[in-house]
């Protein structure tokens, strides 16, 4: 098997996160920036922007995202949620994934023949960029989680972090020292999936 599909192989939900890593602020910050640049875009568009939040600001995401839930849960469900977040906020940090809506409504206006296709190839990307960055990231030993706690709390991280109107956030990468393995992944059955033509 190659090394790339070894990695993404490799890149599975790790809940149980913790903040025994090695490598600097600054060397991951450089890895999600350069998983996200060699990621392709329709039109090479280059929607996809990121805040990585450490220490403090990692810590008050996840504060403010058990301030906007708690209103919305039930009061019996809600210390589930307050220990599910618990273990978001254990992790080293947080990588926010945003589009830059800009972008896409320039390109609507720019080539109006495929204006319905943009937000959907938008989207596409953001998704490609972010599994890059969690391969990426399970490359060097850390784990992650991906989260989508948007739009509950896009004002609460509007307000904290100043964020351009123009970036709409989609969702948020947990990353840190991966404290226990991922179980078994199940596979639905290849025919069911995949099919080959020749003619």
């Amino acid at each position: 098997m190659s090394n790339f599909l070894n990695a993404i192989k490799n890149r599975r939900s790790i809940y149980s996160l913790g903040r025994n890593i090695s490598l600097t602020e600054l060397e991951i910050t450089e890895l999600i920036k350069e998983a996200v640049k060699q990621s392709p875009s329709a039109f090479n568009a280059q929607e996809p922007r990121v805040i990585t939040l450490f220490g403090d600001a990692h810590e008050k995401l996840w504060e403010l995202t058990e301030q906007a839930l708690k209103p919305l849960t039930p009061a019996e469900a809600f210390e589930n949620t307050k220990q599910k977040l618990a273990g978001f906020k254990a992790g080293l940090g947080t990588a926010m994934f945003f589009n830059d809506t800009d972008i896409t409504k320039q390109l609507q206006e720019q080539f109006a023949l495929y204006a319905d296709n943009f937000p959907t190839w938008a989207e596409q990307s953001n998704g490609i960029a972010t599994a890059n960055t969690w391969t990426a990231l399970t490359e060097v030993g850390m784990g992650a989680n991906l989260q989508h706690y948007n739009p509950v709390i896009d004002e609460a991280v509007s307000s904290q972090w100043d964020i351009p109107t123009n970036w709409r956030l989609r969702s948020q990468l947990v990353f840190g020292s991966p404290e226990k393995q991922a179980g078994d992944k199940d596979f639905i059955a290849d025919d069911e999936r995949f099919k080959v033509f020749k003619q």
